[in-house]
């Protein structure tokens, strides 16, 4: 059973930077890809960042690339999305999930396991 838990979101200014963590309670974090995603009112679910098992491989959206950075702590099971220089654009309900598999997928519907999501709101 994979149980994933995001905490983290919050309202803050642009230009301010937010630390999301995501803890999966399930046995299998260990070896799986780990992804985030979000969604803003009206729109559908996009990519934001994906990290391999080991962490040594990190996927970013262009949007994000060079302001976010995924990371995870395997010890912990806990995986990161550090968010910096937030732009009003930022604004939506940010998702953890999981994938089965070696294979790090960048696409929503290659991910098996997801949170309920933790909102972040950036104000201009």
């Amino acid at each position: 059973q994979v149980q994933l838990v995001e905490s983290g979101g919050g309202l803050v200014q642009a230009g301010d930077s937010l630390r999301l963590s995501c803890i999966n309670s399930g046995r299998t974090f260990l070896w799986s890809p780990m992804g985030w995603f979000r969604q803003a009112p009206g729109t559908e679910r996009e990519f934001v960042a994906a990290i391999s098992k080991t962490g040594s491989n990190t996927y970013y959206s262009d949007s994000v690339k060079g302001r976010f950075t995924i990371s995870r702590d395997n010890a912990k099971n806990t995986v990161y999305l550090q968010a910096n220089s937030l732009k009003p654009e930022d604004t939506a309900t940010y998702y953890c999930a999981a994938a089965r598999g070696t294979v790090v997928p960048t696409r929503r519907d290659d991910y098996d396991y997801w949170g309920q999501g933790t909102q972040v709101t950036v104000s201009s």
